[in-house]
């Protein structure tokens, strides 16, 4: 702590702040996701970051700055993430699979205590309150680049899939923390294959109803299973 107060005296360059900042965010990612915002205080994300108070209000002015910067984290990673797939060269509708394994992959790790932005939302209700606002914000990002996804396949409702997609990692990542983490996983990748197919048979219906001198093809896509084996 010796080196922090110098720091914070401003007899040093200002690194350790931010290293201070960077375990404040940690530990508040940790607690506010394990056990909720509100229940964790300041003086507890102070004692187990070794910060010292006048150290946490340098950097936010109160816990709930500090929550809509855990949930900017958040959302920062999930970027971050798919922009690896999409930067990846992949088609669409590969990276569509791979942000289902992703989520599958998250459902099933140790600690999982379901969707942090959900969360956040039903911690902050008030759609004025920045927390609040801070999760609307990622989701209207996430809908639009999955709804971005699913026009490079067809441009022919690919608004409707992208929602239909949306609502399936939302109740995936409830059910995967309230029930079965195993099978919550499986529904979700059935769900993502069935949405795929469908959306797919659209494209190559557009396709060939343009084609001159055809009719429009009449695709009918069977088979789609949206559960898990023995459901």
């Amino acid at each position: 702590m010796g080196d922090m107060t110098k720091t914070e005296a401003g007899t040093g360059t200002g690194r350790r702040v931010s290293e201070a900042r960077e375990r404040l965010l940690r530990t508040a990612g940790q607690l506010f996701y394990a056990e909720g915002i509100h229940t964790v205080g300041v003086d507890r994300l102070v004692a187990e970051s070794k910060v010292t108070n006048a150290t946490f209000y340098r950097h936010f002015r109160s816990k709930e700055d500090l929550a809509v910067a855990y949930i900017a984290g958040v959302d920062q990673a999930i970027r971050t993430q798919i922009g690896s797939l999409t930067a990846a060269d992949m088609p669409a509708d590969a990276i569509l699979r791979g942000i289902g394994a992703s989520l599958v992959e998250q459902i099933r790790s140790p600690g999982y205590r379901g969707c942090a932005f959900l969360n956040a939302a039903a911690e902050f209700p008030d759609p004025d309150h920045p927390v609040h606002r801070a999760v609307v914000q990622h989701r209207a990002w996430f809908l639009q680049t999955i709804t971005a996804l699913f026009a490079q396949i067809t441009a022919d409702q690919a608004e409707h899939a992208g929602r239909h997609f949306v609502m399936l990692r939302d109740g995936a990542m409830s059910a995967g923390y309230l029930g079965d983490p195993v099978l919550a996983g499986e529904t979700l990748l059935r769900g993502i294959e069935g949405l795929l197919r469908m959306h797919t048979a659209r494209g190559l219906d557009e396709r060939g109803a343009s084609a001159p001198g055809q009719a429009p093809a009449l695709t009918t896509v069977s088979d789609i299973e949206c559960s898990p084996p023995g459901a």
